[in-house]
């Protein structure tokens, strides 16, 4: 009996680099070319992979070739396993962060870079300046998915509620605020629950995953709220408001960012909104590479500086 092992003993690890470049160009051409290597040599690497999956890959239309519906299902898992093979590989047995040119990868919303993404980035510069950080917008598929999605990249900046079952570090407590224009003059300082339920509203997401907890909480007193626009973007919510009656809920460590640009202004809340605590979430097998520790450290430190700018309020 082949177990898997065996199996896998038998594959070389470029099928997997000739794979990604062929899904991702569907052509044996292009993908020679991104490789630098000849087209007979890359025809080979196509014809081992066929037989390894008994399946075409690419497949002729005419005078192009398109993904077969088996290899348009490959193509998540290649990257991500690509990814995985990347970090195996590039791996220190003795890593100095001074010296270190490794790209850490993290979710998150433009709420969480703007606040921490930019502190954590100014830290990285100062300490490590050959590390660099990508910060890629997470959706509602990646957070549902986040188990599998976070084995290919370093970590979810995200509020607990939405992930569960994986190591996290709880990073900063924020807290909810109301946002008005300058110039609606239909409320005061203080919005009523009367105000909740006349006024229209900016949501940030809206679906059965993507929520906050502020207007889920909205919604739990009872509040029918009249919704008029709905954006997945809270650095977008001010531009909503902006000269409108509507109201819209931030975060208060991202208020001071939206406060002076679109000419809101903050306004009380007749409830006391739940807060919400906001962690790093990452896959367990990152757990102990010396490496990612030092870049949880690095998200610890900057979420104390994100909670200082709140004290300071």
């Amino acid at each position: 009996m082949v177990t898997d092992h065996a199996r896998l003993s038998r594959l070389d690890l470029n099928l997997l680099v000739a794979l990604d470049a062929l899904l991702t160009e569907r052509s044996v051409t292009r993908a020679a070319e991104r490789l630098h290597l000849t087209q007979p040599a890359l025809s080979s690497s196509l014809a081992r992979l066929r037989a390894h999956f008994g399946d075409q890959i690419l497949a002729r239309r005419g005078n192009t070739y398109e993904l077969t519906p088996f290899a348009l299902r490959l193509t998540e898992h290649t990257t991500a396993a690509l990814e995985s093979a990347r970090r195996v590989f590039e791996s220190q047995a003795a890593w100095s962060p001074a010296e270190s040119t490794r790209e850490f990868s993290i979710y998150g919303s433009d709420y969480a870079f703007v606040t921490l993404g930019t502190i954590v980035s100014r830290l990285a510069a100062e300490r490590a300046p050959g590390v660099r950080f990508r910060f890629s917008l997470h959706t509602p598929t990646i957070v549902e998915d986040a188990a599998n999605r976070l084995r290919a990249a370093d970590g979810m900046v995200l509020p607990h509620g939405h992930v569960s079952d994986l190591p996290f570090q709880d990073l900063w407590r924020d807290e909810w605020v109301a946002l008005v224009s300058q110039t609606n003059d239909t409320v005061g300082e203080v919005l009523t629950m009367d105000d909740l339920a006349r006024l229209p509203w900016v949501m940030t997401y809206q679906s059965r995953s993507a929520f906050t907890s502020a207007e889920r909480q909205v919604q739990q007193l009872g509040i029918e709220t009249r919704i008029e626009v709905v954006v997945e973007s809270f650095l977008s919510v001010g531009h909503f408001l902006s000269d409108t009656h509507r109201v819209g809920l931030v975060q208060a460590s991202l208020a001071p960012h939206l406060l002076g640009t679109a000419g809101l202004r903050e306004v009380g809340l007749p409830f006391a909104p739940t807060h919400l605590v906001n962690a790093l979430w990452w896959h367990p097998s990152h757990t102990r590479d010396p490496e990612h520790a030092w870049m949880r450290e690095l998200f610890r430190d900057a979420g104390e500086l994100v909670r200082a700018g709140i004290d300071a309020r």
